[in-house]
């Protein structure tokens, strides 16, 4: 797979429709793959490349709107590009508000369709470094010492190191023997950078704690 490859999920029951959405895709490199139902889509294996979903508002079965608003119920962080042949305001603004990156009715035209398609997939490349650049950050404190990580989340909160030194019982030298070696592993230049990473950090946990709650 090349690094700028990219897949448009289209999901409309127009199959001679979806055959001429798939070709106009390929012939300027997007990959396409159609189905005519979201039931048939949720039993496909998702490709690990940047991708959108192109998404009819009429459906047999689930329609796209309600599909739209339950994607994340069913763990599915996709841009979505929503589109129909009987298009009203109050379906439109339904759409946009649920985050749809463009509502396109119609017959609509082709270059005006790879427009909003290419922004729903440069949104879902975004998105997806920010989640690696996450990821990375969490793993690196997970992988620190406990001491470690409670001398960087307190020197971070604010507290100096004799501070922490007095809280954790330990020396003041030791405390930034272990303050360096957590801005090593964590590839922090200065305390801001640390700062920066912890929150993220927190943030990661508040997310997994409120999921566990639920």
């Amino acid at each position: 797979m090349s690094a700028n490859a990219s897949t448009v999920y289209v999901i409309d029951d127009d199959k001679s429709l979806s055959q001429a959405l798939c070709l106009l895709f390929e012939s300027v490199g997007i990959g396409c793959r159609p189905y005519s139902n979201v039931e048939d889509f949720l039993a496909a294996d998702l490709g690990p490349e940047p991708a959108c979903l192109l998404l009819d508002v009429r459906l047999p079965g689930t329609s796209g709107l309600d599909f739209q608003s339950k994607l994340g119920e069913y763990g599915i962080d996709l841009p979505v590009v929503m589109m129909t042949g009987h298009a009203d305001v109050p379906m439109s603004v339904r759409a946009m508000k649920a985050g749809a990156v463009d509502f396109l009715p119609k017959p609509f035209r082709e270059q005006e369709l790879l427009d909003a398609v290419g922004v729903a997939i440069e949104k879902d490349r975004i998105g997806r470094r920010k989640t690696s650049s996450v990821s990375k950050v969490v793993e690196t404190f997970q992988a620190m010492s406990l001491r470690e990580q409670q001398v960087m989340t307190m020197v971070t909160s604010g507290l100096l190191n004799k501070q922490v030194a007095g809280q954790l019982g330990l020396s003041e030298i030791t405390v930034k023997i272990h303050r360096g070696s957590a801005m090593r592993k964590m590839g922090a230049k200065t305390l801001p950078d640390l700062v920066r990473m912890a929150e993220i950090v927190k943030g990661t946990q508040a997310v997994a704690d409120r999921r566990t709650d639920a």
